[in-house]
């Protein structure tokens, strides 16, 4: 019965896990560019009171053992980097990344982190950076006296003055990596490199493997509302169900000290 409550509890602490990554998912339903996240379970080691191919007699053995789990544990909560929809703006400074890529930004302390989440603003000097006042990298300054931006699918930025001359002014790099899943989340929709992601892969937009660039547009959080929902009422039936279970061991057990007494 002990071993009952405990195997009970690692489920509830794995369901609470569960409950706490849908909470997440769907406080960012509005979030850009968010991307959802999904826990996986393993099943923990077991008792084993009989092996199996145990020899029980002479010329025989045990076709099947009697091994006894001990519950569940969280092996991993993952990103899924799947695309969301395109959420038009009209915004000259936002951008959206059509597949595969990061854009590149720096932050206060220099360090480079990468986001899907391409609402840029310029600052007093003209950089171009995102709402969390993040530079973006390679560095693009709009020129005082700019009249229109215009972003190329292929990264290439130009700017038109008043007297309609256009001029390029910069040019976007995206990055990429082998595990993109491997990248370690910072919140303010910014990831960092890990050991499990790899190294940046930087390119053009629309070269190799990356994406092209959707001037005007941004990516909406890829959370489906109704999805998580159904998650949320599996995990909630199947902690209250632990909880049954934990609850039944403790009764059982009351009874065996009982007997005993």
């Amino acid at each position: 019965m002990l071993r009952a409550v405990h195997t009970a509890a690692t489920g509830m602490e794995a369901m609470q896990t569960n409950i706490d990554n849908v909470a997440n998912n769907m406080a960012n339903v509005n979030t850009t560019a968010f991307k959802k996240s999904s826990a996986d379970f393993q099943d923990l080691y077991y008792q084993t009171i009989r092996a199996p191919g145990t020899q029980v007699s002479a010329d025989t053995v045990a076709p099947t053992g009697v091994q006894v789990g001990v519950g569940v544990k969280t092996a991993s909560v993952s990103k899924d980097f799947s695309q969301g929809s395109v959420k038009p703006t009209g915004n000259k400074y936002d951008m959206m990344i059509q597949g595969d890529g990061f854009f590149s930004v720096q932050k206060e302390n220099g360090d480079i982190v990468y986001t899907k989440d391409g609402s840029m603003k310029i600052d007093a000097s003209g950089r171009m950076m995102t709402v969390s006042g993040h530079l973006l990298q390679p560095p693009i300054t709009i020129p005082p006296g700019t009249a229109d931006v215009f972003i190329s699918p292929t990264g290439a930025v130009s700017s038109k003055d008043s007297q309609g001359k256009e001029t390029q002014i910069g040019q976007i790099e995206l990055a990429n990596f082998t595990n993109p899943a491997g990248l370690s989340a910072l919140g303010n929709n910014e990831f960092q490199v890990s050991e499990s992601s790899g190294a940046p892969i930087q390119a053009q937009p629309g070269t190799g493997s990356m994406g092209t660039i959707l001037q005007g547009n941004l990516e909406s959080s890829n959370v489906n509302i109704v999805s998580e929902m159904v998650n949320l009422i599996q995990a909630q039936r199947a902690y209250e169900m632990n909880s049954k279970v934990m609850s039944a061991a403790d009764q059982m057990l009351q009874i065996s000290t009982n007997v005993i007494k």
